[in-house]
């Protein structure tokens, strides 16, 4: 029984260690060309003031940054109501509004209460033109479950962009994005 055990924590172990070397490794990566037509800003955190977390707000910024740069023309942002009582989709276009970006290129999802979800969405938004480039903005450890579940909604041409915002919590994150990801392969399969 005692060799059982230490077997099954040995692939335990393994699994965490492979899983989190995947998901940082992808989720770090970017395509050279990251130029796009729309970009997915997946919501986050609303703090209790009204304004982004600074996790919501690194996300923001890249795909402010992203626009400006001429890399994007249009941002989906997307989130649902928190628990702090904010429509996420909405303090978002507002926070990019602020960052100089056109209110005309921005596009509220305020259903958009998962990643699923969001990811389903963009056929609605977009009138099922899933040929379209799409990019990903979120933190890099969200990132290859993301981009699974946009290629899973039907778009082909996925590319991703990770928020400069690095935090102790990512650690959690991680974790729970190695338990997550095989999930929602092994849902939507």
């Amino acid at each position: 029984m005692k060799k059982i055990i230490i077997l099954s924590l040995k692939i335990f172990f393994a699994y965490i260690l492979i899983s989190c070397s995947y998901i940082i490794s992808t989720g770090l990566v970017e395509e050279e060309n990251l130029s796009s037509n729309t970009a997915l800003v997946l919501g986050n955190k609303v703090e209790l003031d009204g304004t982004p977390s600074n996790r919501l707000q690194a996300r923001l910024d890249r795909a402010a940054i992203l626009y400006k740069d001429g890399l994007i023309q249009k941002i989906i942002v997307s989130g649902g109501i928190g628990k702090e009582g904010f429509d996420e989709a909405k303090v978002m276009k507002n926070y990019l509004i602020k960052q100089g970006i056109n209110a005309d290129q921005i596009i509220e999802d305020n259903i958009g209460y998962t990643t699923e979800k969001s990811a389903n969405n963009l056929k609605d938004i977009l009138e099922s033109n899933t040929a379209e480039p799409i990019l990903i903005i979120s933190q890099y450890y969200h990132l290859p479950r993301s981009k699974y579940l946009v290629k899973k909604a039907g778009f082909q041409n996925v590319k991703t962009s990770y928020a400069r915002y690095f935090e102790i919590r990512d650690f959690y994150s991680i974790f729970r994005e190695t338990i997550a990801l095989p999930y929602v392969i092994i849902l939507n399969r």
